[in-house]
């Protein structure tokens, strides 16, 4: 239930009373203040009927900008509210949905102020890179709660779906921003982490559990991003706990943005690149798949704002315009190189299988394998792939040449150059006699 209060001109009051009294809405005027020539007229809806109310009140003639307040109430009591309630339901599709107001504000509010912003998104980007370097995800975790992202990273897909143009921008901007200063972060943590010996210089990082884990895009990374966007556009328009839901945003945001300054500091291109595209292309299905969801839930636009009101033709806006297509065109680059990427990774996993599946190797057991992206596809030279894997192994066993056979039968199926490394984690095993 909610309490419309909405300043009325004394000239639009004839037509904006005959239209509530069309839907048989049950109102009250008051005299906003002497001399004004306005007044204040209050009446109570359910939320279904909020957002239709008031598209037909700025059809009316009021503009879009009068000074309008949307309060949640417990009960009202009026003549007609039980047969409002009964035509209208309680949100776009079903009874816990939200007006376009209170989902344009909601999500406003998960992003703090800009200083704020800008230091939460620097220190969770820090605790990620140590606890990346840790190999702690108990440390990761702890980045994502305080990260900053869930607000910036929904506020895009709100004012898509809903036709406010202005949350578009704004949150393209946040997201910019804390994209940037996150790797910063990351970035200048990770120097102090090598060069001030908190871990040793020459630490291999891309052997490291939780960094290979966010060094390259894999399906069930960005499984991760895919249903964040939907858990936390869900969230927002329902009853949810949202806070929760940004933590599954934050997921796929924060140890990729860490992963991408510590390759930086650790000078590992390829390790910064992966992270790099899997940090962007997490960042886009967040977007679209919040979208989607609020889509399928219900909420559809009603030109709240137009494009050219929040747009303005002035050097900052041909930057803006000039930066967008850019990050486009690396978007599109990424996506491609992705998708060649998991294709790769989809052959060597079925490689691996299929060669220690065979009898001969019965007794080791796969703990992990994982591919690595090459260079090549920008140079012009052949495109290179590195696939580790990780296998258990009774130590008095010796499997000299597992390493070539299993490069021989990943190159059958790639065009890549590939180089195979096979790492042998050793147990005894005492039986009973």
């Amino acid at each position: 239930m909610r309490l419309i209060q909405i300043r009325v001109p004394d000239d639009s009051q004839d037509d904006v009373l005959n239209t509530l009294e069309e839907v048989n809405a049950d109102y009250v005027i008051a005299d906003e203040a002497a001399n004004n020539d306005a007044s204040i007229v209050y009446f109570p809806l359910p939320d279904g009927a909020v957002d239709e109310m008031l598209e037909r009140l700025h059809n009316d003639g009021l503009e879009d900008n009068t000074f309008t307040i949307v309060t949640q109430i417990e009960t009202a009591t009026t003549p007609n509210l039980d047969e409002l309630e009964g035509r209208y339901t309680q949100g776009p599709e079903d009874e816990i949905g939200r007006s376009h107001a209170e989902l344009r504000t909601k999500a406003r509010e998960l992003t703090p102020q800009r200083s704020m912003f800008v230091l939460f998104s620097a220190v969770s980007a820090i605790v990620a890179a140590a606890g990346l370097l840790l190999n702690s995800a108990i440390v990761i975790t702890g980045a994502m709660v305080i990260s900053p992202f869930a607000g910036s990273s929904l506020s895009a897909s709100v004012g898509a779906v809903i036709g406010d143009y202005e949350s578009i921008v704004d949150s393209f901007k946040s997201q910019l921003l804390g994209l940037v200063v996150a790797i910063a972060g990351a970035t200048a943590a990770g120097f102090v982490f090598r060069w001030g010996f908190l871990v040793p210089p020459t630490l291999v990082i891309k052997n490291i559990g939780q960094i290979s884990s966010f060094s390259a895009p894999a399906v069930l990374t960005l499984t991760i991003a895919l249903f964040a966007g939907g858990a936390g556009a869900l969230a927002l328009a329902t009853d949810l706990p949202v806070a929760i839901a940004g933590v599954a945003v934050s997921a796929a945001i924060i140890p990729a943005a860490a992963a991408v300054g510590l390759g930086v500091v650790w000078l590992q291109p390829l390790l910064a690149l992966g992270a790099l595209a899997l940090l962007l292309v997490n960042v886009l299905l967040i977007n679209i798949t919040a979208f989607i969801a609020l889509w399928a839930f219900g909420y559809r636009s009603f030109n709240s704002s137009n494009l050219r009101d929040v747009i303005s033709l002035d050097l900052r806006t041909i930057v803006g315009v000039a930066s967008a297509l850019v990050v486009g065109f690396l978007l599109v680059g990424i996506l491609i190189s992705t998708y060649q990427y998991l294709l790769f990774a989809q052959t060597v996993n079925h490689n691996v299988n299929e060669v220690l599946t065979q009898s001969k190797y019965s007794q080791l057991e796969l703990e992990q394998a994982y591919t690595a992206y090459g260079g090549g596809r920008f140079s012009g030279k052949q495109a290179s792939g590195s696939v580790t894997v990780v296998i258990g192994r009774s130590s008095n066993e010796s499997y000299p040449r597992l390493s070539q056979t299993l490069q021989q039968r990943i190159a059958e199926d790639t065009p890549r150059a590939v180089t195979v490394q096979v790492r042998f984690i050793d147990y005894q095993q005492t039986t009973p006699t």
